[in-house]
């Protein structure tokens, strides 16, 4: 129910205060990660160059090495790392912040001035990741290309250029477009769940800390069904 309201709050989203604050959201959310998700997305694509590689010269075919990085990158592990990256950073700071705002009663303040919490705290963060988060996924699809046509030229004896051109030949729109999907639902799912969960915290800062473990384990869990959900809807049936 409240992410229905922040769904139903965002005609405002362009006001100026909202307009600020969302633009705030996504400097914090998404600018501020870009260093972790390069390191993770370069290595999560040099890893399955190389272990794909590593069977596929078994065959003699090493070369199709750039569709298997490309295909998987954009289709599953992209938005997947991604999404794991935000909740654990994002999605916790997001919990810890709402958590105590919620223990020191600010909420109840805001309530008492007529501010509408989820209008002025939830709606400006989920507009930010449903924009970053296709965003990030973009860059790190990037960046795990490059990195598997790194390994591949200096491990695997496939050049560049066959690695992009066979990357090119088999890899389709559908994949990047099922990944940009699943990154949209992914961000709606972190900040839902890290704003309940802050939300509902009790007992101080000990619930403080409850809740941001509670919103990792259950973004994490989340996004792991969800992904399978949605690779599954488009692909197999």
């Amino acid at each position: 129910m409240m992410l229905m309201e922040a769904f139903a709050h965002m005609g405002g989203m362009f006001r100026r205060r909202p307009r600020h604050e969302i633009l705030h959201q996504m400097y914090v959310g998404g600018i501020k990660s870009l260093g972790v998700i390069t390191v993770v997305g370069m290595f999560t694509g040099m890893i399955l160059a190389l272990q794909t590689g590593l069977e596929l010269r078994r065959f003699g075919l090493q070369q199709n090495i750039g569709t298997a990085v490309t295909v998987v990158m954009l289709r599953e592990m992209g938005p997947f790392m991604t999404a794991l990256i935000i909740a654990a950073s994002v999605g916790s700071a997001i919990a810890a912040q709402m958590g105590t705002m919620t223990v020191s009663e600010e909420i109840a303040a805001l309530e008492i001035m007529s501010i509408n919490p989820v209008r002025f705290l939830v709606m400006p963060r989920l507009v930010a990741l449903m924009i970053m988060m296709p965003l990030l996924t973009v860059y790190t699809n990037m960046v795990g290309i490059f990195g598997g046509a790194i390994v591949g030229a200096t491990q695997l004896e496939v050049t560049m250029t066959a690695y992009f051109d066979n990357a090119r030949l088999y890899a389709e729109n559908k994949d990047l477009y099922v990944g940009l999907l699943k990154a949209l639902i992914f961000g709606v799912v972190i900040t839902t769940v890290a704003c309940h969960q802050g939300f509902q915290t009790k007992e101080g800062a000990v619930g403080v800390g409850q809740a941001t473990r509670r919103t990792v384990i259950i973004s994490f869990l989340t996004i792991l069904i969800l992904g399978y959900i949605v690779t599954r809807l488009f692909y197999t049936l």
